[in-house]
């Protein structure tokens, strides 16, 4: 494994070999750490993902709801690190109703927290991560998760 490994790489093996459950459960960060640095990834990082998830879990739970129907205005380190094309993805979930004001603004703080350079691919992962810890959000997490794994494209 490349010693470059990043977070978002970390948090996609979680989101890929164990049920929510066992990594959105701080009890088994333990356990799961030796899991991943036998997997060959960087205590650093793996340190980092937990960090980055009870983040997440933290600012879900303490996160103003921007009223519904509001237009989300990007700064401009905030264009600049996610891009058109991760906005325009970002607000077509928003349009499909896949993703709620407080969703995509937990996207966005999460997103800007990784240190990796962020293009579409790991936008649908932080959505994916996001969503899977969004009480039933269930059927978006299916349709999103179908976009990324089976490269659903959306409309430009």
């Amino acid at each position: 494994m490349n010693i470059k490994e990043s977070v978002l790489d970390v948090l996609m093996y979680l989101y890929e070999n164990y049920v929510e459950q066992e990594f959105a459960d701080a009890s088994n960060y333990d356990a799961l750490r030796v899991e991943l640095m036998g997997a060959g990834f960087p205590e650093e990082e793996v340190n980092h993902a937990f960090s980055w998830l009870n983040d997440l879990a933290e600012r879900r739970d303490n996160l103003v709801n921007p009223a519904s129907g509001s237009i989300r205005l990007y700064s401009n380190i905030e264009r600049a690190r996610i891009g058109a094309e991760g906005q325009g993805f970002l607000l077509y979930l928003e349009q499909l109703g896949l993703l709620g004001p407080q969703g995509r603004e937990l996207v966005i703080d999460r997103l800007m927290s990784i240190d990796d350079e962020i293009d579409l691919e790991r936008v649908k992962w932080v959505v994916l991560l996001v969503l899977i810890n969004q009480p039933g959000a269930e059927d978006a997490l299916a349709q999103v998760e179908e976009m990324v794994y089976y490269d659903g494209e959306f409309l430009h």
